[in-house]
């Protein structure tokens, strides 16, 4: 498998979006990660930009009268409501510009062993309703795209605070796509889905239980399902700090999820497509030093010094 620069997906759009006047989400983190990673040493070069998904590709995932809904700004203000966002033309822009970009990071992690998509991890989207900020699914896209593309089996290792219940509802009749799920049991969504793998964890649990919970997880699917590809949800609304998160996780601890997650993939020669997730503090700089856990281990793993920059 070549082992190059991790290639890295990012478009301005994901943090061109405008929304009200303290609006829960920290859309500008995106931004924040970017300019992180450029000032960190990473190219210009070493960024890649996907292109949207079109509205036909992404009916082969949700239901086309819904897609159509949503692209159109027709879909009923009580559904817009469950969304978390406002409609505008930006917003979907930016979200099937998002979806392309975690399609292109599953690409290119097979390409090169591992991605990295700085967005991604809508997984509260359904078939026919979006949710929690989430309008589609683009983990659930990207597997069932890499599945008609004959990769197999894929395993979407999801570690958001929050339960990815739609990806677990997409593929109940799917063998092929493996759903993982470690979140907080008493936390959003209020009712769960049936993934392949789920694991409840209890608030305020601390970096111990919840490593050796990843740790036992990611050995069992990995010894079970044996995927081709890892697409890796690597939310950090896991974190101590984090304002939904509810779990006591550190930084640290945060480093050493994703470099366990990447190393045991890389030591079993699985190609690993990682987005950023969920994180929700509201101190954005606070909030891009968690997000860029993922980097550093990613770094590490390569062997590039940059890793060396990035604080824990």
């Amino acid at each position: 498998m070549a082992r190059s620069l991790t290639p890295l997906i990012y478009h301005p759009c994901y943090s061109e979006l405008a929304l009200p006047a303290n609006h829960r989400y920290p859309i500008g983190k995106y931004r924040s990660l970017y300019q992180q990673l450029l000032a960190l040493g990473v190219p210009e070069s070493g960024f890649l930009q996907p292109a949207p998904v079109t509205a036909a590709a992404l009916s082969t995932l949700h239901d086309p009268a819904y897609v159509e809904a949503l692209c159109q700004g027709t879909l009923d203000s009580k559904a817009m409501r469950r969304i978390g966002f406002p409609w505008s033309e930006q917003l979907i822009k930016r979200s099937l510009t998002s979806l392309g970009g975690t399609l292109l990071c599953a690409e290119q992690a097979l390409q090169h062993g591992l991605a990295l998509h700085l967005s991604g991890g809508y997984h509260h989207a359904f078939y026919a309703e979006g949710s929690g900020f989430c309008l589609f699914n683009d983990l659930a896209f990207a597997a069932l795209s890499m599945q008609q593309q004959g990769v197999g089996p894929v395993l979407i290792f999801d570690l958001d605070v929050h339960q990815g219940d739609g990806t677990a509802a997409l593929f109940t009749a799917n063998s092929g796509i493996i759903t993982a799920s470690i979140h907080c049991e008493k936390n959003f969504p209020a009712r769960k889905q049936r993934s392949d793998w789920d694991i409840g964890l209890d608030k305020d649990c601390t970096d111990a239980s919840y490593l050796e919970a990843v740790s036992q997880s990611l050995d069992n699917l990995l010894r079970w399902y044996q995927p081709e590809l890892v697409i890796y949800d690597a939310g950090v609304d896991i974190h101590q700090q984090d304002d939904l998160g509810l779990l006591q996780i550190s930084t640290a601890g945060v480093l050493a999820r994703d470099t366990l997650v990447l190393q045991r993939c890389r030591d079993a020669g699985i190609p690993v497509a990682a987005v950023i997730g969920g994180g929700y503090q509201r101190d954005l700089n606070a909030l891009t030093a968690v997000h860029l856990q993922l980097f550093k281990a990613a770094f590490a793993q390569q062997g590039s010094g940059l890793w060396r920059e990035i604080e824990t």
